[in-house]
């Protein structure tokens, strides 16, 4: 006898036997055979029990207690996320799917049944598997440096649509006793209703390719989008959304193909970068704006940020209103200094020389155009501290400066008029 049909003669000898004593004992022949069948199922439940008893008390902890002691951490997380407890009811199903063909072998039909129920059983619990592998596999990637720029949770997530979709395909194919290529065969008239159901995962899948492959957004990046009210942290990256905690601690949930047909801001390269951009005006009286006086001259000149600055500047012009033989007799003929051009001489060698500005990237005090609220002089530097809450308190105090100082040039900052200078104007019009 070959080797192979060995067991299973055992088995059949052992299962004749039975039939035999039941037969004998008992005087319904019918009777007889269900007891066979109902002892046999019992044994063979009874012997999967054993060898998952053995798997879970034996096999199951040595192979755990073999991670733990393993050198690598990544492993560990397969235990987090109970991949073995999920691959433990496979191993008695198998051993039950390899007995029900034997000791059924005279009933085909109720042993097709049974090994069809073990094989969905098996399917459930293999997506069950692929799933915590794939919870597990992602949490290991996770771990590494370079997951942030290129998140994977999409891919993931799709991935696992796929299992989802391969098991319910499978499970379909065996309680139906048809092949899988049977039914995708038949599926070509749902591919229109399939796109319609999952549109939203296949543009999210999509988009999260496009955001990943061109590093638009990942995991920590500061981004705005006012349409959906987002301004603050990515927080997770999903097949679908994308969510972003705002700076009020509350979170805005945005489709992830908002991120690619839609605008937004992502402040990352300016936190990659050297510094954060400080770009604010002050609005400047165009009415106190004029020509500096002898008096003002000396009187800027002892202000330490600018006085090589005056000193260089009145040589400057003298050497070219000498030369030009400039009638300065009008205000209006050669080169002067104004207290504005003076004042953001100052504002320049004061950013010169703060200390947290960048002085490697562009700083400049400039004018803008004129308008109806004043002359705008603009601040534009970066600040070295791109912390939010330090970089406001830098920009501040360069303003608290900036605003105190104006006076000393004889500049006024613009101002609409409130209540109370009208008060004022009335009281002194009566007097």
């Amino acid at each position: 006898m070959p080797l192979g049909s060995f067991e299973p003669a055992i088995e059949m000898n052992a299962i004749h036997a039975l039939r035999r004593i039941f037969q004998q004992r008992i005087e319904s022949p019918q009777l007889a055979e269900l007891l066979v069948i109902a002892v046999a199922l019992v044994t063979t439940l009874v012997l999967c029990l054993i060898v998952n008893f053995i798997f879970r008390r034996v096999v199951q902890p040595w192979i755990e207690r073999l991670i733990r002691r393993s050198a690598v951490k990544w492993d560990d997380v397969f235990l987090k996320w109970h991949v073995f407890d999920r691959l433990a009811p496979l191993v008695p199903a198998l051993v039950f799917y390899a007995l029900v063909p034997v000791v059924l072998d005279d009933y085909p039909r109720l042993a097709s049944w049974f090994s069809r129920l073990t094989v969905v059983y098996m399917i459930v619990w293999g997506v069950m598997v692929a799933e915590a592998f794939l919870n597990a596999l992602f949490d290991v990637y996770q771990s590494f440096a370079f997951s942030k720029p290129f998140p994977i949770k999409s891919a993931i997530q799709v991935v696992k649509i796929a299992a989802y979709s391969v098991g319910t395909i499978l499970i379909v194919a065996v309680v139906a006793n048809k092949t899988p290529v049977y039914l995708l065969s038949g599926m070509g008239a749902l591919t229109a209703v399939l796109m319609l159901i999952f549109k939203d995962s296949i543009l999210g899948f999509v988009a999260g390719i496009q955001l990943s492959s061109n590093q638009m957004v990942a995991l920590g990046d500061w981004i705005e989008m006012p349409k959906y009210g987002a301004d603050g942290t990515v927080i997770d990256l999903a097949l679908t959304t994308v969510k972003v905690q705002n700076w009020d601690n509350t979170v805005t949930m945005i489709p992830s193909y908002a991120l690619i047909s839609d605008s937004f801001k992502n402040w990352r390269y300016m936190s990659e970068s050297g510094g954060r951009q400080i770009k604010r005006a002050v609005n400047i009286d165009l009415q106190s704006v004029h020509f500096c006086t002898e008096e003002m001259l000396e009187r800027f000149g002892r202000i330490a940020y600018i006085s090589d600055y005056i000193i260089t500047r009145q040589k400057e012009i003298q050497e070219y209103n000498r030369t030009n033989a400039t009638d300065l007799a009008a205000l209006a003929n050669g080169r002067r200094l104004t207290n504005i051009g003076v004042f953001r001489a100052y504002l320049l060698a004061y950013l010169r020389r703060h200390p947290m500005i960048n002085q490697e990237m562009t700083v400049m005090v400039r004018q803008l155009d004129p308008t109806e609220t004043g002359l705008p002089i603009e601040i534009y530097a970066f600040c070295k501290d791109k912390e939010w809450v330090n970089y406001e308190s830098i920009q501040s105090d360069i303003f608290d400066h900036t605003f105190a100082v104006i006076p000393e040039f004889d500049l006024r900052v613009f101002q609409n008029p409130a209540g109370a200078d009208f008060k004022a104007l009335g009281g002194a019009e009566r007097q």
